[in-house]
């Protein structure tokens, strides 16, 4: 079998009605897949009010908001149309994106149909509950991941530190890498602007410390918080530019009155805001790769960031930023400290992170998960073959 003939059924938590890391990912994904002659279908719940246009057929799942969290969709099953669905589609692997209930689902539909089902880890669930006060639950969370990704022919992870984190917790045997790409034509050194920081008033002088990404708990935001008060406290001249937007934004605005708020950006303009940074800081211990760390390198942007699975695989210690154990704040401030107190420095390891992010091409990141894809499909004819 070739690429061109492959038929994939993708399941997704949320494909594109919020804008994220991972929903970019599946949707480049897909992209790529269709671009070499496969079919795709797509499983996921909807809203009227998508964040971007899908690539590729979009199925909608059955579903309800969160509570306390409006924006995101929790999906209820398959039912009977779904699974007709599914049934006429035929697909020759699954891909489960999320372990949720149609993930669930999804998975006990292709086992009883022998069919092969792969698995992609693009967050660390377990990790969330602690950022609500329920961290007492974390290993419960663990044990129930454990079960769904075991029962997956195999699962791919973004990066080395995730993969390994895998492993240790026992979830799978077969981990493959499925790494994230940059789009070095948004994201570029080049896209530096002075003139729009002046207008937020940021001297060109004055060091911005920058937050990328969704306005919310599990992103760190409250280290993000402390670690500014500790930089007031120093006497460390710094300004705080804030790329996103989310329900906790009241709260990251409270505890840092000082910041510049620019509120959800895209393309050309995320480049632009992301490039006028002079240090991003990713205190987020949630992500299994850090989109937001590569693309602030592609920038030629320094990254202080949590020594975790979403950058401990991207930033090289003292040469394209700094890792940081993840909740010291006096560690983030001493980082900051020095880029504050040393520019050539700051410029040093951007460029060099600029220089790391030329290997993250996503074509040839995406032509791995489609051999994943063969394989599996390969592995689970022989032994089809072999017990018949």
């Amino acid at each position: 079998m070739k690429v061109s003939d492959l038929r994939v059924a993708l399941f997704s938590g949320n494909y594109n009605y919020v804008r994220d890391g991972a929903n970019q990912a599946l949707n480049r994904l897909v992209d790529y897949l269709l671009r070499q002659g496969a079919q795709v279908r797509v499983y996921s719940p909807t809203t009227d009010t998508p964040a971007f246009e899908p690539a590729g057929e979009l199925v909608s799942l059955p579903s309800v908001p969160i509570p306390g969290r409006g924006e995101y969709q929790f999906s209820t099953g398959l039912g009977e149309r779904i699974k007709t669905n599914l049934a006429e589609f035929d697909p020759h692997i699954v891909h489960l994106s999320s372990p949720d209930v149609s993930g669930h689902r999804a998975l006990t539909w292709a086992r009883e149909r022998e069919k092969p089902v792969l698995a992609s880890v693009h967050t660390r669930f377990e990790t969330y509950p602690r950022y609500y006060g329920f961290g007492f639950i974390e290993p419960i969370f663990v044990a129930l991941l454990r079960r769904f990704y075991q029962r997956c022919d195999a699962i791919v992870a973004p990066s080395p530190s995730m993969i390994a984190e895998l492993r240790e917790q026992g979830m799978h045997r077969d981990i493959g890498t499925w790494s994230r790409g940059v789009d070095r034509s948004i994201f570029t050194p080049a896209q530096r602007d002075l003139a729009w920081r002046r207008d937020l008033g940021i001297g060109d002088d004055e060091m911005a410390v920058g937050f990328l990404g969704r306005l919310v708990l599990e992103k760190g935001i409250d280290i993000f918080a402390e670690t500014m008060v500790e930089l007031r406290n120093r006497g460390v001249a710094h300004q705080v530019l804030v790329i996103g937007e989310g329900p906790a934004k009241a709260f990251f605005a409270e505890k840092v009155p000082e910041a510049k708020f620019v509120g959800f950006q895209k393309g050309s303009d995320l480049g632009r805001a992301v490039a006028s940074m002079d240090v991003l800081l990713n205190p987020s211990v949630t992500e299994t790769f850090g989109n937001v760390t590569l693309e602030a390198m592609a920038c030629g942007v320094p990254v202080v960031a949590a020594d975790a699975t979403g950058a401990s695989s991207l930033v090289d210690d003292g040469e394209t930023g700094y890792l940081v154990p993840p909740r010291e704040i006096a560690a983030y401030a001493d980082r900051l400290t020095a880029y504050s107190e040393d520019p050539a420095l700051r410029r040093s390891h951007g460029e060099a992170g600029a220089r790391r992010a030329d290997a993250f091409d996503w074509d040839t990141i995406n032509a791995a998960v489609a051999r994943t894809y063969l394989r599996l499909i390969e592995q689970r004819g022989d032994a089809a073959a072999a017990s018949g």
